[in-house]
């Protein structure tokens, strides 16, 4: 059984949220502050974590930030601004996908479904994996099984997603991947977001890893169509 961490400070959206997901099947514990959020991720292990922006003590962002500091649990930021500075903020500290207040609860549960699966997806890929798990390309390692990236020695801290596309592009170099595609292989087929995020995600990535990121050695862009790993 799956267990999900419900954080925001709205007792009845808790409620709403709490009982439309155990109707699914899923564990659901729950909090109202950023403070009890972080306590309940360091205790207790998540298939994946709701999350409002809006939060007495500590903030969505600041938790989500914090948490990145030791687990990588699937974050799904609530917000109630529907502007996209918000989402990328939320990517920026580390969240995986967002929804829009006031937000359809069969969009929600669908969201976390496709995260949850795309999660263990991941990991079932990464037991299975009988190939060599690190690559090493131009001053890049990337290695599979501990899902970590090192540049000229120095590891860099990425989130699940960035990690995902970086390790696509590196194991496939030169080969162009729309953004539709990167969103079906990345987040799966059936994953209800927009293009965008694969946009927010990439420029994220070249953020860590580019030495100059306005000028991209490693993830390039093909005009028009998507976005590739450079290889020679």
């Amino acid at each position: 059984m799956a267990r999900i961490l419900v954080v925001d400070d709205e007792k009845v959206i808790v409620k709403g949220l709490k009982f439309s997901l155990e109707q699914e099947g899923y564990e659901v514990d729950c909090a109202y502050d950023g403070e009890e959020a972080i306590a309940l991720a360091k205790k207790n292990d998540y298939d994946a974590m709701l999350l409002d922006v809006m939060l007495p003590k500590f903030n969505g962002y600041e938790v989500c930030n914090m948490v990145r500091e030791f687990s990588q649990v699937p974050i799904l930021m609530l917000t109630a601004k529907n502007d996209d500075m918000d989402k990328i903020m939320g990517f920026e500290y580390g969240a995986d996908d967002y929804i829009t207040k006031p937000f359809n609860i069969l969009e929600v549960k669908a969201r976390v479904r496709a995260i949850i699966r795309r999660a263990k997806s991941t990991e079932k890929q990464e037991s299975k994996s009988k190939v060599e798990p690190v690559g090493n390309m131009e001053g890049i390692v990337v290695d599979s099984e501990s899902r970590r990236v090192m540049i000229d020695g120095v590891e860099i801290n990425l989130t699940a997603r960035e990690f995902d596309i970086l390790e696509l592009m590196v194991n496939n170099p030169n080969k162009v991947y729309s953004r539709e595609s990167l969103l079906q292989i990345v987040w799966g087929y059936d994953y209800p977001g927009d293009v965008r995020t694969v946009d927010v995600h990439v420029r994220r990535l070249r953020e860590k890893i580019e030495p100059n990121p306005g000028e991209p050695k490693y993830v390039q862009t093909k005009w028009g169509i998507g976005y590739y790993y450079k290889q020679g």
